[in-house]
C-alpha cells in the first residue's frame, strides 16, 4: 500500500502519484474558527495487499471530533473540455473518462476504494469553539477493514492550526442558482408538499454552507434553460386567482414559508424569478393562473412580452410583491429581466424592460449579459458580466458583479471538473482585488439535460446530456434521504469566499491595498490571468491570516490599556 498527504488543491486523479501536500509555514491546514479546512490523503492499493480494497479509518487527536471524513469518488465525464480552440495548456484532462469530484461521506469510519489506481479520502475539520483552537496535529490510521491487529497498514499526522478568532459575514453577493424543480423530480415528490419543502430547507442550507448568500426565488417558474415551446415543471410560491376578467388576487403563504427559510439560513437577498424569457426577452414567464374552470397556464412561449394581459397582471402583481416583500423581508431584493440577453437582443430586451420599468422604480434590477452596450444605453441596472468579456466594464472604470459557467473555458478561473482546483479558488481574491459587488453561477443542481428536455442523473452524467464541460451543471448530488453529497468543487468554491472574507477583514484591519499586495501576484492578477502555483497560492493566503492575527493582536494590546 502506498500513501501520502496532500492538500485540498490537488485531484487524484488515479494513473499517476499525486502531488504531496503543500505545507506553509508547517501546516498542512489553517484558518479561523467557523472555516472548513480540507486535506486528503491520497492511497493506492494492490491486490493482495491485507486491505484488499476494504479500509477502517481512525482519526485521533484533539481535532478527531470536529472532523468529517468523506471518499473521494470518480463520476463519468463525456465531456471534459471545450474545442482546442476554445480551450487552453491548463486542463488536466481533455478526453472523456472517469474523474474525481464527488465527496462521499463515510459515516461509520469504513469505506471500499479500487486497488491499482490512486484513490483519496477528504477530511474536513470545522472548529466553533475558541477553546479548542491553536496548533494541533490530526492523525488519520488506515487498518484493513477485517484486521484486528492494532497496527495500522499507514499512518498520516495532519498539522493545522485554528486561529482563536473569526472571519467577517461575506461582504458581497454570491448566488448560486438552486432548481426547486430538479429536487422534486430527482427525488419523486409533489412540488410543494411537505417532503419538497424538507428537500428546499437541506438544499438551501447546503448553498448557504457554500458561502451563498442571495437565492433565485420562484415567484414563478424561472424561464430559465428551457427550449422554446418547452416547459419545465410548475414550481410557483406565489397563488394568483382570477376573480373577474383581468383582476387578480393572490396567496402569498408558500412565500412566507420560502422566506422564513431563507431568514433562519442567513440569506441576505432574494433574485426574484426572471420576469421574460431567457436569451433575448421575447416571451413571459410560465405563470399558472386559478380560474373557474381550473388552473391555466395563462402565460409563458404562447405568450408575447408585450403582450397587454401580462402588463394587466403585472399592474396588479409586482406593487402587491414588492410590498409584501418590504414588510417580510430585511435583507435586499434583486430584479431580473431576462438572462443572458446578447446584443441582437436590444431591442426586444427594452421593450420588455419597458412593460416594467415604472412598475420596478425604485429596485434594483441585475442581469447576466455580457454586451456593454446593455450598460451605456442604461438599460440594466447591475450588470453581470462573463469573466471573459469584464475588460471593457473595467476600462470603463466600472467594477461589475461577474459570471462564469460553460462558455469561460479559456484562460479565466472555472469549476469544471477537468480543470485544475486552484483555477477554482482563484476566484476569491480576483473577486476582491477588482472590487466585484458580486458572483453568479446558473447551477447549483441542474439535474436536466441542456434545454431542460428530460432529467439526468447526475451520478452518471455531469454533463447535461453532454452539453455542457462536466460540474457546469452542478455543484452537489442527490444523495438518499434528501441529503446533499458534496463536491470538491463546492470545497474549493466555499474556501474561494473563506479567501474574500479573510482579505475583506485585513482591509478592514490596514487597509485594501495592505490586503491586495499579498494576492495580487506583484499586480499581474486579473480575471484572465493568474498563476497556478498551489504552493505560492496558499502561502498567500497564509500571509493575509497572519497579517491579520497581528493587526488584531495589536489592536487588542492598544485597546487594553
Amino acid at each position: 500500500m502506498l500513501s501520502r498527504l496532500a492538500d485540498s488543491l490537488e485531484k487524484v486523479l488515479g494513473p499517476d502519484a499525486p502531488r504531496p501536500a503543500a505545507a506553509p509555514a508547517g501546516f498542512h491546514a489553517s484558518g479561523f474558527l467557523g472555516e472548513t479546512l480540507s486535506f486528503q490523503i491520497a492511497l493506492q492499493l494492490e491486490d493482495g495487499d491485507p486491505a484488499d480494497g476494504a479500509l477502517r479509518l481512525e482519526l485521533d487527536g484533539p481535532l478527531a471530533e470536529h472532523a468529517q471524513i468523506s471518499v473521494v469518488r470518480r463520476v463519468p465525464v463525456s465531456f471534459p473540455a471545450p474545442a482546442p480552440e476554445r480551450a487552453d495548456e491548463h486542463y488536466l484532462v481533455t478526453e472523456p473518462g472517469e474523474y474525481p469530484d464527488l465527496l462521499e461521506p463515510v459515516e461509520d469510519g469504513r469505506v471500499r476504494v479500487g486497488t491499482g489506481v490512486w484513490e483519496a479520502l477528504w477530511i474536513d475539520v470545522r472548529v466553533e469553539d475558541e477553546a479548542a483552537a491553536g496548533e494541533h496535529e490530526l492523525a488519520v490510521h488506515l487498518h484493513a477493514a477485517d484486521a484486528s491487529a492494532a497496527q495500522p497498514l499507514a499512518s498520516h499526522r495532519a498539522r493545522i492550526q485554528i486561529h482563536p478568532h473569526r472571519l467577517p459575514e461575506l461582504s458581497i453577493l454570491n448566488t448560486h442558482w438552486l432548481h426547486a424543480d430538479s429536487l422534486a423530480v430527482r427525488y419523486g415528490v409533489e412540488v410543494l408538499s411537505e417532503e419538497h419543502w424538507r428537500l428546499l430547507e437541506a438544499y438551501l442550507a447546503a448553498a448557504r454552507a457554500m458561502d451563498v448568500n442571495s437565492v433565485l426565488t420562484p415567484v414563478w417558474t424561472p424561464p430559465l434553460d428551457t427550449a422554446v415551446g418547452h416547459t419545465r415543471p410548475t414550481v410557483q410560491l406565489v397563488g394568483i386567482r382570477e376573480d373577474a376578467p383581468g383582476q387578480y388576487s393572490f396567496d402569498l403563504s408558500q412565500l412566507d414559508r420560502w422566506l422564513q427559510i431563507c431568514a433562519d439560513a442567513g440569506f441576505r437577498a432574494l433574485e426574484m424569478a426572471h420576469l421574460f424569457t431567457q436569451w433575448g426577452a421575447r416571451c413571459t414567464p410560465k405563470i399558472v393562473v386559478q380560474t373557474p374552470q381550473g388552473p391555466q397556464e395563462r402565460f409563458g412561449w404562447h405568450v408575447e412580452a408585450t403582450d397587454p394581459a401580462y402588463r394587466q397582471l403585472l399592474e396588479q402583481l409586482l406593487p402587491a410583491l414588492r410590498a409584501h416583500l418590504d414588510a417580510r423581508w430585511d435583507g435586499q431584493v434583486l430584479w431580473h429581466i431576462s438572462d443572458e440577453p446578447g446584443e441582437e437582443d436590444l431591442a426586444p430586451y427594452e421593450a420588455a424592460r419597458a412593460q416594467v420599468t415604472d412598475l420596478l422604480e425604485g429596485a434594483q434590477v441585475v442581469d447576466a449579459l455580457s454586451s456593454f452596450e446593455y450598460a451605456s444605453r442604461g438599460l440594466v441596472d447591475t450588470p453581470i458580466v462573463a469573466t471573459n468579456h469584464v475588460e471593457p466594464f473595467l476600462a470603463a472604470g466600472r467594477r461589475p458583479w461577474v459570471y462564469y459557467c460553460v462558455s469561460q473555458g479559456k484562460d479565466v478561473s472555472n469549476r469544471f471538473i477537468a480543470l485544475p482546483s486552484v483555477r477554482n479558488r482563484v476566484l476569491g481574491r480576483q473577486l476582491f482585488v477588482h472590487g466585484a459587488p458580486g458572483f453568479l453561477h446558473w447551477g447549483f443542481n441542474f439535474w436536466w439535460a441542456q434545454h431542460s428536455l428530460h432529467a439526468i442523473d447526475p451520478f452518471e452524467d455531469t454533463c447535461a446530456g453532454g452539453a455542457f464541460p462536466g460540474g457546469d451543471p452542478f455543484a452537489v448530488y442527490p444523495g438518499p434521504d434528501g441529503t446533499p453529497w458534496l463536491s470538491i468543487r463546492y470545497r474549493v468554491l466555499a474556501q474561494a469566499m473563506a479567501d474574500h472574507r479573510a482579505l475583506s477583514l485585513l482591509a478592514s484591519l490596514a487597509g485594501a491595498d495592505v490586503a491586495t499586495r499579498l494576492v495580487d501576484e506583484g499586480g499581474t492578477l486579473t480575471y484572465s490571468s493568474f498563476s497556478y502555483d498551489v504552493d505560492a497560492h496558499l502561502a498567500a493566503r497564509r500571509a493575509v491570516d497572519e497579517e491579520i492575527v497581528a493587526r488584531l493582536a495589536i489592536a487588542g494590546s492598544e485597546n487594553g490599556r
